[in-house]
């Protein structure tokens, strides 16, 4: 063999390739870390918990934990039997669509597009105020809060299109980072018989204390924790042997941070104690620093440099909740392309199979998402945070029952899968329960984005239209090209 045909192969080995993404690419925990970033662990704990407490149901929050994860755990079950049988980058689309039909499909793939670039959207508002407090903290400079967003897009879009592998590494980093801080602090209140009034296991989990006050409200934010499993099935077509990885990493995702938010929950009341923990969150909320609430007892229990290090660490768990919705959402995007549903040239990928051109698109959304906010000077934490984490977890929460009903409806008719309750009795009950979860968001939606009931109707009826408009494209694609119905 010539050098001519030698340099020549290698040249067409590294070129930009489309339509298929690195595979063998990500073990069970590369996933995990995905899943847990998307998490985002800490913000989940310090920006989630006071609140449930404070206007929930006190020290029963940790209970609430445990029953949204057992939701969630009876979704998991057909969402992994149908995982078995569909593997794509769409995840939740392709399964919608196999199951109700490629319109419905379509619009479940223009909700969770949205939902991925609103809950990214929402943890730049965030990210950005407390970079931009660091900054100022440390060194005098105030720079304004989108400056740092727009930075950090930048950052995102490079790590994105670096490749699968680096990510998973990145996030790793950050993922136990604050994952550390947290259990350490659980551990040693643990070991330690608890705070003031002991551990109170039957203050936070028996059937009274998840019962009192509004267990709904404490229910709706302990789901809204959940936010991000889903990514299991987005990654197995560049996961290793996807029929074993992806249901190991979807069920070990789900007890994981199920059982990690409800320990910890639990750890936090009784460090508190459970007859004050309520009130105690209630004055962290007026004084405008709910994090107080946690980062208090974690500081007396390590020392002051918890204060220091815990606004950096909540950047990093923010910073890598972005980069993890980044890589859910331009998956999706490259999976549009792909079925020709979107531009065929978002399924371009570079030399480290990166879908680059729809990782493009993704970051020119977030900055579509973001910038009317900095442009009319609204508070990033209040508004452009509290909007849409509150709008994006009603649409993802949309998508899993749309989802258990197309596993339902799959295997009625495919029978390529005949276990009753993997196939059908699981899915029901999870579909029951998120029914009953997505009642409770709608019920409290005012109260879960801090805002007015005018801008919650709005906000709440972004979902069904995304839905609707998704729904109407198919049925415009199916009708200019028959074939591709």
């Amino acid at each position: 063999m010539d050098s001519q045909t030698v340099r020549s192969r290698q040249t067409a080995q590294d070129e930009p390739t489309a339509g298929r993404l690195k595979p063998n690419s990500l073990g069970v925990l590369g996933i995990l870390f995905f899943v847990l970033s998307a998490q985002a662990p800490l913000t989940g704990i310090a920006g989630a918990v006071p609140i449930a407490v404070a206007i929930g149901n006190g020290p029963g929050v940790p209970a609430a934990y445990l029953g949204a994860g057992v939701v969630v755990l009876l979704f998991s079950v057909g969402f992994v039997a149908m995982g078995r049988h569909v593997v794509d980058a769409g995840a939740f689309y392709t399964y919608i669509g196999r199951g109700l039909g490629r319109p419905a499909g379509s619009g479940s793939a223009g909700v969770a597009l949205f939902a991925y670039c609103a809950i990214q959207a929402a943890m730049y508002g965030l990210y950005g105020s407390i970079v931009s407090g660091l900054v100022d903290h440390y060194t005098g400079v105030n720079i304004a809060w989108w400056m740092w967003v727009l930075v950090t897009m930048v950052i995102v879009q490079v790590l994105g299109a670096a490749g699968i592998e680096m990510g998973a590494r990145l996030l790793a980093v950050f993922v136990l980072a604050e994952f550390s801080i947290l259990i350490a602090f659980a551990l040693v209140t643990l070991f330690k018989g608890g705070g003031p009034e002991g551990l109170g296991f039957t203050d936070s989990f028996s059937p009274g204390a998840a019962l009192q006050g509004a267990p709904g409200v404490a229910l709706m934010f302990a789901v809204a924790s959940m936010f991000g499993f889903e990514a299991t099935a987005i990654y197995g077509e560049e996961a290793r042997e996807p029929r074993k990885t992806v249901p190991r990493a979807t069920y070990l995702s789900v007890v994981v941070v199920s059982g990690f938010f409800a320990f910890t929950s639990w750890m936090l009341v009784s460090a508190h104690g459970a007859s004050r923990a309520t009130a105690e969150a209630g004055k962290a909320l007026e004084s405008g620093d709910a994090t107080g609430w946690v980062f208090a007892p974690i500081t007396a229990q390590f020392g002051d440099w918890v204060a220091d290090v815990g606004p950096i660490l909540l950047a990093t768990s923010l910073f890598a909740g972005i980069l993890a919705f980044h890589n859910s959402a331009n998956r999706y995007l490259f999976s549009l392309g792909r079925e020709g549903l979107l531009p065929r040239g978002l399924c371009a990928i570079n030399r480290r199979h990166s879908p680059w051109a729809a990782g493009g698109v993704q970051t020119v959304l977030a900055l579509l998402f973001v910038m009317p906010f900095a442009l009319l000077g609204k508070d990033p934490v209040l508004t452009l945070f509290s909007w849409f984490s509150g709008v994006a977890v009603l649409a993802i929460m949309l998508l899993y029952f749309l989802t258990s009903v197309s596993v339902i409806v799959f295997f009625r008719r495919e029978r390529l899968d005949t276990r009753p309750w993997n196939t059908l009795v699981a899915p029901v009950l999870g579909a029951l329960g998120i029914a009953g979860a997505i009642w409770l968001i709608l019920a409290n939606f005012t109260t879960l984005i801090g805002g007015d009931p005018t801008t919650a109707t709005w906000l709440e009826l972004a979902v069904p239209a995304v839905l609707i408009l998704g729904v109407a494209a198919a049925r415009v694609t199916r009708d200019r090209a028959p074939s591709a119905a």
